[in-house]
């Protein structure tokens, strides 16, 4: 099978071609932070398409995390084993301030990084292993909200271990708010917080528990002994180490770790809370708030591990048919196989265009700088896209196994695993039903207009209609009983987070090239199918000049 030596030297590295990318840190990052992050980024992209995605494979396939629930004198240590190959995965990664540098200076240029090149590096990780950017999701969350809302003394204990660049050692974090009972209704949590002795306790368990044994402090809800509020608002925030000050574990047990379908990196677990020592953070009745702030954060991220998702899967798929001979031509020459990869390049371009849109909107939030409409906007995008990119990680995975054909099916190629992990990313952080009814309480707080206004600024004729349409639809939603508002939805939120990325990638062309311009209206064309019956699409017409 012949190899195109120029689509090989895009395989050795995830960050050096991806014009895309470079286009939008080059608009979004300040001269010294931009240059910095050129350099460190095309470092972290080379080790990401190298030692950590062969390491990636081993970590899913044979070396998934397990569970040593007891010594050798039976005394409960709850302990998870991880490979050799993962722990380096893991010093490498946080080595790059992926986490810490959002909340602490970047010693080389003496001042913060920012969540734009957080989450490119993020989107590189995402191409190799979306499942150990779990916990660094998790971290991230930690992290949040430690610098937001704890106070100086348990800021000053955790947070430099949370955000440690190798310079102090390393406290992953965790955000556990699930329970048996409850799931995706976190009102109905029972886990007791007890004022014993001058220290609060916990008691209870949560029941998917993503890096459970690998944190040092997990985020958790729970309700204080004597609570009158009930539901989701009498909920405190605590912060809760695995382990005391003399790393003796906390009074913490794993009943048993998840055998999940994918993202095998990360180890998901039940917990067991045995009068575990724990910390307030923040006001004790405002923790179902913080948590959600911490959830929008992890939306994005998940948004971002979609979207590395699809780049991975595309570039295999480009990579396999450039090379595969079939019926005397190669793959790539096909009309059919060059829409379906060209369709490809166009939605995953417009994806991640939208992304990086939201997340620059997102650091003006974290920043105190966006007004209360800019953070409802906020707030709406980060629902929006992360539906959409989930559904779409899917599909994109689905399409390269096809691409691959019966290849694709089999575990020695990357295919497979690239389906596994994506199909997570519909549930982790909510699912397209919790999402919808997210948006049925933004457009009450009438969100939907603030978008409408960003929409109608676009000058393209056939989105400036569908943007008219799309005021109409939302006019008409309003006007519904909430229960029809919830089967509505769903397919509302498509349009309007297609309409979002395809205004998103419209601008950018403006800004940059023809072939920007060209992948706009590819995305166009086929996301809404306007083109007359018989006509060559624009995707085969216009392959070669963005696909090769």
């Amino acid at each position: 099978m012949q190899v195109l030596a120029n689509d090989q030297k895009k395989r050795s590295n995830f960050y050096t071609h991806d014009e895309t990318l470079h286009q939008l840190l080059e608009d979004k990052l300040q001269n010294s932070l931009h240059t910095y992050a050129e350099e460190k980024l095309s470092a972290f992209g080379a080790l990401c398409a190298g030692p950590i995605d062969v390491r990636a494979k081993v970590t899913d396939r044979e070396g998934e995390p397990r569970l040593k629930r007891y010594d050798a004198y039976g005394e409960e240590i709850s302990e998870v084993i991880v490979n050799e190959g993962y722990k380096q995965t893991i010093t490498e990664t946080y080595k790059t301030g992926i986490v810490g540098y959002v909340h602490k200076p970047i010693p080389e240029l003496g001042e913060k990084g920012n969540y734009v090149y957080s989450f490119a590096q993020g989107y590189l990780l995402s191409q190799a292993e979306p499942g150990f950017y779990c916990p660094v999701t998790l971290t991230m969350a930690t992290a949040y909200l430690l610098d937001h809302y704890a106070d100086d003394e348990v800021k000053h204990r955790f947070l430099p271990h949370v955000c440690a660049t190798g310079d102090v050692e390393l406290f992953e974090g965790a955000t556990f708010l699930t329970e048996r009972q409850g799931g995706s209704d976190v009102g109905a949590n029972v886990v007791e917080a007890r004022l014993e002795n001058g220290a609060w306790r916990l008691y209870g368990e949560k029941y998917f528990a993503s890096n459970a044994g690998m944190c040092g402090v997990a985020m958790v809800l729970a309700r204080q002994v004597g609570d009158q509020l009930g539901g989701s608002k009498g909920l405190t925030l605590f912060a809760v180490p695995w382990r005391n000050e003399e790393g003796v574990l906390n009074h913490i047990s794993i009943r048993r770790l998840k055998d999940k379908l994918g993202v095998r990196a990360v180890p998901s677990g039940e917990v067991v809370f045995e009068g575990s020592e724990a910390f307030v953070v923040g006001d004790p009745s405002k923790g179902i708030y913080y948590m959600l702030e911490a959830l929008n954060l992890s939306r994005i991220c998940n948004a971002t591990a979609s979207v590395g998702i699809m780049k991975r899967a595309y570039e295999e798929a480009l990579y396999y048919t450039q090379g595969r001979i079939a019926f005397g031509q190669s793959l790539v020459e096909f009309p059919m196989v060059q829409e379906t990869l060209c369709t490809l390049q166009a939605k995953w371009h417009a994806s991640l265009i939208a992304l990086f849109d939201l997340i620059e909107r997102y650091d003006d939030v974290t920043h105190g700088v966006a007004s209360a409409e800019e953070q409802l906007l906020v707030r709406l995008l980060i629902a929006l896209v992360k539906k959409e990119t989930a559904e779409a990680s899917i599909h994109f995975a689905h399409e390269a196994i096809e691409l691959h054909g019966g290849n694709g099916y089999i575990e020695d190629f990357v295919t497979p695993r690239l389906l596994r992990d994506a199909q997570v990313l519909t549930v982790w952080e909510g699912t397209a039903n919790i999402l919808a009814h997210e948006l049925i309480r933004l457009v009450q707080k009438n969100a939907h207009v603030v978008l409408l206004q960003e929409l109608q600024q676009t000058k393209h004729p056939y989105l400036q209609q569908r943007v008219a349409q799309l005021e109409g639809l939302l006019m008409n939603f309003t006007q519904l009983f909430v229960e029809t508002q919830t089967i509505e939805a769903k397919s509302l939120m498509k349009e309007m987070a297609q309409l979002y990325e395809a205004v998103s990638a419209v601008k950018h062309g403006e800004k940059f090239n023809n072939r920007e311009k060209r992948l706009a209206e590819i995305y166009i064309e086929h996301t809404w199918q306007n083109r007359t019956f018989g006509e060559i699409p624009l995707a085969v017409k216009y392959f070669e000049e963005v696909c090769l």
